[in-house]
């Protein structure tokens, strides 16, 4: 636990399972001690992170995720707090952080279900700690029996190192360099009194291990007693010597748990896709990852982790001791172990807890299930109710209306008003524009003459464009400019495949009846277009394509007074 400020601490808490009780009790201390400081704010994770999150999971905000959690939880004032991400979309510094937790206006109290479950965790220490304890006498090496006169607290460490012991972990206990060869000669066994949880007991007894070589165990004659203490003895030397050996070596290539996730995180983002572990390219990158991952401030913080316990025990190791230190101390009896048999009742209570965690977050899901039903059926009904006629029919009403120099007017229910246009000096406009096409020389490309044909909506003869023909003064202009720019545009089009993207209006059985010898491209050109088909699906095309964002087909359709569902493509 680490000094980070004014009022700040934040600290690294090693978590194995051996360490059970000791762990929460330390969870609890600080929870006490947030209390008892107001001004402080924690910040405490383990090898796996936030562990007061994953202790948790259950009940936290679905965006809370171990990506976007750092720097945003907190214990302060007896309560864990949460920075919440409407404040910081992305994950914010620890100074912002900070401000924001001691902020009033800022809610950062993480909500009753989060903070149930933790207090649910510490609830009865440290006196829950005290009943978990097991005390049992051991016969061990001399080193071993000073490390744990001065630092009992290590034992947790070499049971977890004992529980979790590898291939390559078992090579350090076979010669057991540190714990039990000495320059003097051969080290002294000595009897002492361990006290640990009951959870790293039950590790200890129930895992079958032979002896190194080298070790000395006595005689089972010698009684069940001596042979007991010395067996459980053993186990707790080779879990030193394995803590020791590993840690060390792990403290001076800066490797450990933290090293493994990142190269897992580098593994799962395809940076040795294609790559065989052990090739020269596997190698050159791994070397490269290892060398940023060494330049990071999370490199020189494991380093400080694994070596603590190390240094440690060399300094305890330094002093000077012997075996008369233990001798003539009369050691307490060992504690009952029937506990070890008749944990059923404890046990299905833990497990009744977390079976009661399990489906209250499952009441949670389905609930917000059914709203996400009731959502979608509202949806439906409109759904239910759209029919895709009413877009082409709002369409040809549409242009049907008028359009000014603000723009197009969609009036609803009021006369349309005409619009003030020199009809012949727009006629003369254009036509120089076109540069006198004649009808003659535009009807070989009729072709394509299907897309204005097939409907009356462009055009139309309505009573707003009798309107604007009157106005205009001059019917015969109007009609041989309108021939003539659909020839143009006809023209233009044929060199185009834009003619068959459209589809066609199906024949009736009277126009299939034929010569037997007519291609079936002939019937394309000749079959109309189906304007109206081709409006509702561009429309509807667009509308998908705008994945539920705003869009000009949604809003041209919302300025018709046509409600579009979801997902009307796929309906």
């Amino acid at each position: 636990m680490g000094r980070k400020g004014e009022g700040v601490f934040e600290g690294v808490i090693e978590r194995g399972r051996s360490l059970g009780d000791a762990f929460w009790l330390v969870v609890s201390l600080l929870y006490a001690a947030s209390r008892a400081v107001p001004s402080l704010s924690i910040s405490v994770w383990d090898s796996d992170g936030e562990f007061l999150l994953i202790e948790s999971a259950f009940a936290l905000p679905r965006w809370l995720n171990p990506e976007s959690s750092a720097n945003r939880v907190f214990i302060r004032r007896g309560e864990l707090h949460i920075v919440p991400k409407d404040r910081f979309p992305t994950n914010p510094s620890l100074e912002d952080a900070l401000d924001a937790v001691r902020s009033d206006e800022i809610e950062t109290r993480a909500p009753d279900p989060v903070q149930d479950a933790i207090n649910r965790r510490i609830e009865g220490y440290p006196e829950r700690a005290r009943e978990n304890i097991h005390r049992v006498t051991v016969r061990v090496p001399l080193p071993v029996a000073q490390v744990l006169k001065v630092e009992p607290c290590l034992i947790s460490l070499a049971v977890e190192g004992f529980y979790d012991r590898d291939v390559d972990s078992m090579k350090h206990a076979a010669r057991m360099e540190r714990f039990l060869k000495s320059d003097n000669g051969e080290i002294e066994m000595v009897r002492v009194a361990v006290m640990m949880s009951r959870a790293m007991y039950a590790q200890l007894v129930q895992q079958s291990f032979q002896a190194p070589n080298l070790y000395p165990m006595p005689s089972r004659e010698e009684g069940p007693a001596a042979y007991g203490e010395a067996e459980l003895g053993m186990k707790i030397a080779c879990g030193f010597e394995m803590m020791y050996q590993e840690r060390r070596r792990s403290g001076e290539k800066g490797t450990g748990s933290t090293w493994e996730v990142f190269r897992k995180s580098l593994e799962s983002s395809g940076c040795f896709e294609g790559l065989l572990p052990g090739s020269k390219e596997y190698q050159r990158i791994m070397e490269d990852a290892f060398q940023y991952y060494k330049s990071t401030t999370l490199f020189s913080r494991t380093r400080e982790i694994m070596n603590a316990p190390v240094r440690r025990i060399d300094e305890i190791l330094s002093m000077p001791h012997s075996a008369d230190d233990f001798k003539g101390i009369e050691l307490p009896p060992n504690d009952d172990e029937s506990w070890l048999y008749n944990g059923e009742d404890e046990l299905n209570l833990a497990l009744q807890e977390r079976q009661k965690e399990m489906e209250e977050y499952e009441a949670a899901k389905k609930q917000r299930k059914l709203k996400q039903k009731a959502a979608e059926s509202g949806s439906n009904s409109l759904t239910n109710n759209f029919n895709v006629g009413d877009i082409s029919e709002s369409m040809q009403e549409f242009v049907r209306k008028v359009s000014s120099f603000q723009g197009a007017e969609v009036p609803e229910n009021r006369k349309s008003k005409a619009v003030e246009l020199d009809a012949d000096q727009f006629f003369k406009a254009m036509e120089s524009v076109l540069g006198g096409i004649s009808h003659e020389g535009a009807a070989g490309d009729a072709d394509f003459e299907g897309a204005s044909s097939s409907s009356d909506m462009e055009f139309d003869d309505s009573e707003d464009g009798s309107d604007f023909a009157e106005e205009g003064g001059d019917k015969d202009n109007e009609d041989t400019f309108m021939q003539s720019y659909t020839d143009a545009l006809n023209k233009e089009l044929t060199s185009t495949t834009l003619g068959k993207s459209f589809v066609r209006a199906e024949r009736s059985s009277n126009e299939n009846e034929g010569p037997s010898n007519a291609t079936e491209d002939m019937d394309e050109e000749l079959t109309p277009v189906d304007v109206d088909f081709n409006l509702v699906k561009n429309f509807l095309d667009s509308f998908s394509s705008q994945q539920g964002l705003p869009g000009p087909a949604s809003n041209l359709l919302g300025l018709m007074g046509v409600n579009v569902p979801p997902d009307a493509k796929k309906e």
